[in-house]
């Protein structure tokens, strides 16, 4: 066993990393505010100013396992260095794009490079950390990510008021090329190197198994982003293809482990490793509740009550700066409360999102942004409560060989359910506004269906705080019986 070294570097190459995953996680949402003028300066068409969004969340998700079994077999510093600079060069590219179907193709290869970056995070936390700065680090991680996915239409439409029409939109992306200049330079200086691989690119990735998985998330992720366009009913047959790869993958995947060769997500992660398949489904369960509102609040706050979209962006601050706050300090209560705080955390986001759904039913007028702050403020308390102290409990028995892949899976299953969530709140918040029903009512039964979606999330983390009770139970009585048979033997 080898003597753990902290990296005197350690927390500025967190910095780093931590800086690059906000951008890349940030452009899957600051697009949304630029979505207008794009579509007036290229003249591009419905459908197509979609794929915008869409194609980048599709690529995004389809690559996190393979960039984090990448990370875990050639090095993470490597990996994050190329993801970083393709970031860089593919923002550019989308910067300068002269037409929609340039800017398609720009913003999948931002995906791409975006989801191969951020499992590296998480890796980079489970091999520089331990102990309670491992949660200190993860509370950071949380807080990036909390912050990312609500400030981005507020960051957009700042952008967009500073730069103006008609290119303003083009500084969107551009704005990602100095800083992740800066980062790249500073990563090279302080990101710890590692040995080069010991068998060739061949021999530690599986190539068969990127297939398998790829046409899996492409089958769920597809159908559910066609959806917000009226596409689900040509597409539904993916879900089967889906199903039947997905077999496939943990077929060969098992296959892989029989005969010694390195998998590109080890199963065993989710049958043998201590509470990371329950972790792994609160996440993604929370986060088909709490990201699919905000394309409701989008819709309520712009269509129903006439805000800008910087206005609308600003109305659900609150719930980004109660996430940042309790994010980075409920990293560091996780040695000492654990899944308490998760489940804390989704009791607070019930509240608020209920407290919403009944001030939205009183029919508060342009008054509303005022009137949801502070429900917002105790949901986004809340949700700090679960990103940050989740991963760390779901990641803390995973070997930190399989870290970058085991973090990858993590937020492919985030991804899915921020698909999920956004198509079901969307279906319901247009379904009872179609009824005649209004825009406060629309917002109710949606903001109740995000609630009804994180209680199933909460369910999960009661059932899995009870399980590390036994577990640690268990522990505790066999260190005791071993402790016992030294001393008679002693």
């Amino acid at each position: 066993m080898t003597t753990y070294e902290p990296d005197p570097r350690r927390w500025k190459a967190l910095a780093v990393s931590l800086a690059a995953g906000f951008m890349g996680l940030l452009d899957v949402s600051i697009v949304n505010t630029a979505l207008p003028s794009i579509q007036k300066d290229l003249g591009a068409s419905s459908g197509g100013i979609q794929w915008v969004v869409s194609g980048y969340a599709l690529a995004f998700g389809l690559v996190l396992v393979s960039g984090g079994r990448l990370g875990d077999a050639l090095g993470r510093r490597r990996m994050f260095l190329f993801a970083l600079a393709a970031f860089v060069l593919t923002s550019t590219f989308a910067g300068a794009a002269p037409n929609e179907t340039t800017l398609i193709i720009a913003r999948l290869l931002q995906g791409f490079a975006s989801g191969m970056m951020t499992p590296q995070n998480s890796g980079m936390i489970q091999d520089l950390f331990r102990g309670a700065e491992r949660g200190r680090a993860f509370g950071m991680f949380g807080a990036t990510v909390g912050i990312s996915t609500a400030v981005g239409p507020v960051l957009g439409g700042v952008i967009l008021a500073v730069f103006g029409d008609p290119e303003g939109w083009r500084w969107v992306f551009y704005v990602n090329v100095p800083i992740g200049i800066l980062a790249f330079a500073l990563a090279l200086r302080w990101l710890p190197k590692a040995e080069a691989p010991a068998r060739s690119l061949r021999g530690e990735i599986d190539f068969v198994g990127i297939m398998l998985l790829g046409v899996a998330v492409l089958g769920v992720l597809l159908p559910l982003i066609e959806s917000e366009q009226g596409g689900l009913g040509g597409l539904w047959w993916l879900f089967v293809v889906a199903v039947v790869f997905g077999f496939a993958f943990v077929r060969w995947e098992r296959s892989m482990v029989r005969r010694g060769r390195p998998p590109l997500l080890d199963t065993r992660l989710f049958t043998s490793t201590p509470g990371y398949a329950s972790g792994a489904a609160v996440g993604a369960l929370y986060f088909s509740g709490f990201t699919g509102m905000w394309l409701v609040f989008a819709i309520f706050f712009q269509q129903g009550l006439g805000y800008t979209p910087l206005q609308s962006g600003l109305a659900v601050t609150s719930f980004a700066l109660g996430s940042a706050v309790s994010a980075a300090i409920a990293g560091r209560l996780v040695p000492k409360w654990g899944r308490k705080l998760t489940v804390a955390g989704l009791v607070m986001v019930i509240a608020g999102m209920v407290t919403v759904a009944v001030l939205a039913g009183q029919d508060p007028g342009a008054a509303a942004g005022w009137w949801f702050a502070l429900p917002l403020l105790v949901a986004g308390v809340g949700g700090g409560m679960v990103i940050s102290p989740n991963t760390t409990l779901t990641l803390e028995c995973v070997p930190t060989s399989m870290a970058g892949v085991a973090g990858g899976a993590l937020q492919t299953g985030q991804r899915i359910g921020t698909a999920i969530g956004t198509v079901v709140l969307a279906s319901v918040f247009h379904a009872v506004l179609g009824a005649n029903g209004g825009y406060p009512s629309a917002l109710t039964a949606a903001m109740l269906c995000a609630a009804a979606l994180t209680s199933s999330a909460l369910l999960l983390a009661v059932i899995e705080l009870r399980a590390r009770r036994k577990r640690r139970s268990l522990t505790e009585r066999e260190e005791a019986e071993r402790a016992a048979a030294d001393s008679q033997r002693g």
